[in-house]
């Protein structure tokens, strides 16, 4: 071989190396195997972690970019492999998290061919990537790959998947990389209209009840001080959605809680009295706004957003201001008046008052004899003092979590929002671990869940990463089990769990164990679990048929939302 040649699978390799990328999550088999190969021999340059599936991996992978702030990179062979991928990827397309997916491929003359472990993944994963692309000759491979890692990190970020066909891994080349800074006919931020932003700004200016509600573009923005800024200026109390949760940090004076489904009490009711709602970086998804119908029709609406396609899809707003959060909320706080709101903020506090008493201090100082899945949660704030990573599955836990979990810092609650993916919060709890070693990360996980995924223990334990998995047994899918009580009769269909011996499980991949079923032993039990410097599995057993309130009826607006 000259000098001056490499292959196509040495080319994916040291592409990858030159954007940075140190850490690969994935799954070997014959159509990547040539990458795999090459792979063996730069194993001081990039650490590739082995899950027990190639699901594991996308999610690994989007825990690791959630906190870290990097782009997740993930490997997988063709056919099968590349299909287990497709949950993963979709749910980091429509939360937002920057991938690279890297797929082997049956020979370029084999394609369409129905040839072993084929399968047209392109095809497959054209509605759930932001781009992807079927390389068919080793000289694409630099270009293609520079192009990914742009795609998935600028603007809105999200997955792209890029296929090999392992001819072009095999394939002879030069290798010449230049990392990609556009793309023609792609344009990741929106331009800034200054006109619109003084509009805003003289709304917010005259405005006597505004409310500001922040997603998730604020933290993948990094406007996290910006916003605050924001804030604090115009003295607007503020809510979130999930995936905005840690942004702010929880005992910030201004942060009212959570909207949404199961969302804070006051947040929803007075989203429908506000007279101007300010949406910083938020799609305005279902569980946010219940009936559209009924949805702040009192209100002036300001979207503040990078991606064009969201604003007006689903609420019609008086102002868009399209950009990066980062660079548009500074520039919008310049014109803003310095102003308190103590009267409309004093309402928040009425109604934390009644869902305090109504809710919350029987989640968090039960009175009854079983574990509320409440207190486990308060315990951890205890124990970490707000300062870890807390990873949540799907289900009425991570609502919970989200609900009581205390953040001092941004990039902390780790979740999957959009999609709702059970079986996600074992493996992103181990990439948030590889993304953020020096934190404490904890994952809060349903007994449904935890099962989908829950071969990668085996993952963690070849790792070692220390990541606290905590989960919460109810021996229910809870959340499907309270809409069948409040909405279907109480006809529990086959949503009552008969449950393995979770910490034997734990036990045979070697990882220290515990179960807790009494409120005297909870304590000390999480204690030991933070304090330990290895992988730890606790399992809390909680009361079976308890139910997560506050909660908007679907279909209900969210002046509507129930508190029993």
């Amino acid at each position: 071989m000259s000098k001056n040649l490499i292959s196509g699978a040495e080319a994916v390799i040291k592409s990858l190396i030159e954007e940075g990328v140190d850490l690969i999550y994935g799954y070997p088999g014959g159509a990547i195997m040539p990458v795999y190969d090459e792979l063996y021999k730069y194993q001081k340059e990039i650490n590739h972690v082995l899950t027990r599936h190639e699901q594991g991996a996308t999610h690994a992978a989007q825990g690791y970019a959630r906190v870290s702030g990097k782009v997740g990179v993930v490997t997988a062979t063709s056919g099968p492999g590349a299909t287990n991928l497709v949950t993963g990827i979709a749910d980091a397309q429509i939360d937002s998290t920057p991938m690279v997916c890297i797929t082997g491929q049956v020979a370029s003359h084999l394609l369409g061919s129905d040839a072993f472990q084929e399968t047209d993944i392109i095809g497959i994963s054209t509605p759930v990537t932001k781009w992807n692309y079927q390389v068919t000759k080793a000289s694409e491979i630099p270009d293609v790959i520079s192009k990914a890692f742009y795609i998935a990190r600028s603007g809105r970020p999200g997955p792209v998947l890029i296929d090999i066909t392992k001819d072009a891994q095999f394939e002879l080349m030069h290798f010449k990389y230049k990392k990609c800074s556009s793309v023609k006919s792609y344009k990741p931020e929106p331009d800034i209209s200054f006109d619109e932003i003084k509009k805003a700004a003289d709304l917010i200016n005259k405005s006597k009840k505004p409310l500001v509600v922040w997603g998730q573009g604020v933290i993948l923005g990094n406007a996290e001080e910006e916003l605050k800024d924001f804030i604090e200026k115009s003295g607007i109390p503020s809510v979130w959605t999930i995936l905005g949760l840690s942004a702010l940090p929880t005992n910030h004076h201004l942060n009212m809680g959570m909207v949404g489904m199961h969302g804070n009490y006051g947040p929803n009711i007075l989203t429908n009295e506000c007279d101007l709602l300010i949406a910083i970086g938020m799609r305005f998804d279902d569980r946010v706004t219940g009936n559209l119908d009924n949805y702040a029709k009192q209100a002036k609406i300001i979207h503040m957003e990078i991606d064009p396609a969201e604003v007006n899809k689903n609420v019609d707003v008086d102002i868009a201001l399209l950009g990066n959060v980062k660079k548009t909320i500074p520039i919008l706080t310049k014109h803003i008046f310095k102003k308190t709101h103590e009267a409309w903020i004093s309402k928040f506090k009425l109604f934390d008052k009644i869902e305090h008493e109504k809710v919350i201090n029987e989640d968090l100082f039960p009175t009854k004899d079983g574990l509320t899945m409440g207190e486990v949660v308060k315990i951890i704030n205890e124990e970490t003092n707000g300062d870890a990573v807390i990873v949540t599955d799907v289900g009425q836990h991570q609502m919970v979590a989200c609900r009581y979990a205390r953040f001092n810092k941004s990039k902390s609650n780790i979740t999957s929002g959009g999609l709702g993916t059970m079986g996600f919060a074992l493996p992103a709890a181990l990439g948030a671990k590889m993304g953020a070693p020096n934190r404490e990360v904890v994952a809060i996980i349903g007994d449904g869940g935890y099962q989908m995924t829950i071969q990668e223990l085996g993952t963690i334990y070849q790792t070692g990463a220390a990541v606290k998995i905590v989960v919460l047994n109810n021996d229910y899918l809870g959340m499907v089990r309270q809409w069948q009580q409040l909405f279907f009769d109480k006809r529990y269909a086959s949503t009552e769990m008969i449950n393995p011996d979770f910490v034997k499980i734990a036990e045979g991949y070697y990882i220290d164990a515990k179960k807790v079923d009494k409120r005297s032993d909870l304590k000390k039990a999480v204690n030991e679990m933070i304090n330990s410097k290895k992988p730890y599995f606790l399992e809390v057993c909680v009361e079976k048929e308890a139910n997560v309130f506050p909660m908007i009826p679907s279909g209900a607006s969210v002046s509507d939302v129930r508190l029993e």
